[in-house]
């Protein structure tokens, strides 16, 4: 019952105490997960070679596609999951529960049996070369594998923290990635298995970390947990959870897209060098924009309990404060990546090409670094409040009508220079979009509380 209540007190407690108590475990679990990915190309860059960093890197459409249908769930049952808490309407947050893990898991295996059918033609249409295929090749074979595993593990942790666990959620990820710091250097340096060793720890650390979820959802005390019936596909429910999850999918199908585009356009004006110049700084930038996101997921169930609760004005408040926490970590991001990006290049590889390669990228990439706190906050805002047309649409006009072509444009004119700073230009256009979004939103909720008190 004191869970109970805990969760259910959304709506009156201090909000910057709420805030970090909900954003602080979520950032410290995506920082975790920024290092776990970041480990795998440390290790790679010194335990293999420089090639396997852009193998490494061409992989990630393939990993972004296989996210994005893990956020389609997992981010619409636990949106779902907080609005319904907040209606106080616990037999739906359930059922959401029990049908995102049987959808995760028929998804799971659907994905990753048509992926490993058509691995090798896709890696070469992703721009991989006959260098960097074997690497690429041999690292998806066994993600893939336990693809399974990802999904279920990613989705029962978003709903873990939108019904009140963010601590534990924490810890899941903590464990995935202790694990995944010990397993990287014994398998590729102890067993000499290569690039396919860092693939088994990254699988074997999510297993580990499932464990701990599915032991929490098979606790009767747990406020929503497993039982009888509501694996069950209900009526209506995959609808539910798709709607709300669209946005996150489309975000990272997009972000697929475009990530093969960048690839082949470094791979067409630069060559392996600078697809795994490119691989190294999207790791990097990834650490910041996971610490975004982790204050996005404290966000998330703060803004979904209190939109249920037409709490309008405290919605704007959590709103406001969020940005604000994302503003001052994008700007540590571009101070780094300005005046000390070699000291950082240097963690992932000794060769010095590569390295120069990348420190020059990460100066044109996060140029405007500190606008992308807002378009980021803004799209996890509008999906908190049921509202994921508007999060679609802010994802899609910055990948879709600016980055994409900018990438086509940029590189015909300035060469490798061109794709970096197609980058930097479409964030630009993305936060005057998301200003004239988010003014508008707040706007008519402050109509609403001046009105109703």
């Amino acid at each position: 019952m004191l869970k109970q209540v805990k969760t259910l007190s959304l709506d009156k407690e201090h909000i910057p105490r709420l805030l970090f108590r909900y954003a602080m475990p979520a950032i410290i679990s995506m920082t975790a997960a920024s290092i776990y990915n970041i480990a795998d190309v440390m290790f790679i860059g010194r335990g293999v070679n420089a090639l396997a960093i852009a193998g490494l890197s061409l992989t990630l459409p393939l990993m972004n596609i296989s996210a994005a249908f893990g956020s389609m769930i997992g981010v619409g049952a636990s949106t779902l999951i907080s609005v319904k808490l907040g209606q106080k309407d616990m037999s739906t947050a359930e059922v959401a529960l029990g049908n995102a893990v049987t959808l995760n898991t028929l998804i799971g295996v659907l994905y990753s049996i048509l992926a490993l059918i058509f691995l090798d033609p896709t890696l070469r249409f992703f721009g991989a070369s006959e260098q960097t295929l074997p690497y690429a090749r041999e690292y998806m074979q066994i993600i893939l594998l336990g693809n399974v595993i990802t999904h279920v593990y990613h989705g029962l942790n978003d709903n873990l923290r939108a019904s009140g666990y963010p601590k534990k959620a924490m810890l899941a990820t903590l464990t995935a990635v202790a694990m995944n710091l010990v397993l990287d250097p014994l398998f590729i340096f102890g067993f000499e298995w290569g690039i396919r060793g860092a693939a088994v720890a990254t699988v074997l650390a999510q297993a580990a970390a499932l464990s701990i979820l599915l032991h929490h959802y098979s606790r009767k005390d747990s406020l929503l947990h497993f039982k009888k019936g509501i694996f069950a596909i209900r009526k209506g429910m995959p609808r539910n959870i798709i709607s709300v999850g669209l946005a996150p999918f489309l975000m990272n199908v997009v972000n697929s897209l475009v990530i093969i585009i960048i690839n082949r356009s470094f791979f067409e004006f630069g060559g392996d060098f600078a697809v795994g110049a490119y691989g190294i700084a999207n790791r990097m930038v990834f650490l910041f924009i996971m610490i975004m996101f982790g204050f996005n997921q404290g966000m998330q169930p703060l803004v979904g309990f209190n939109y249920g609760a037409q709490q309008y004005k405290r919605v704007t408040e959590i709103f406001k404060l969020t940005f604000l926490c994302a503003f001052c970590v994008s700007v540590l991001a571009f101070i780094i990546a300005q005046f000390f990006p070699a000291a950082a290049v240097s963690l992932f590889t000794n060769d010095s090409t590569l390295a120069r390669l990348t420190v020059e990228g990460l100066h044109i990439d996060l140029a405007v670094f500190p606008l992308v706190a807002l378009p980021l906050v803004t799209s996890n805002f509008f999906q908190a409040i049921r509202k994921p047309g508007k999060a679609i649409f802010l994802s899609l006009t910055r990948q879709v009508i600016f980055l994409i072509p900018s990438l086509l444009i940029l590189p015909r004119f300035f060469g490798v220079t061109g794709v970096w700073a197609s980058m930097p230009v479409s964030d630009a256009a993305s936060f005057i979009v998301a200003a004239i979004l988010i003014m508008k939103q707040l706007k008519e909720f402050r109509k609403y509380y001046e009105i109703n008190g």
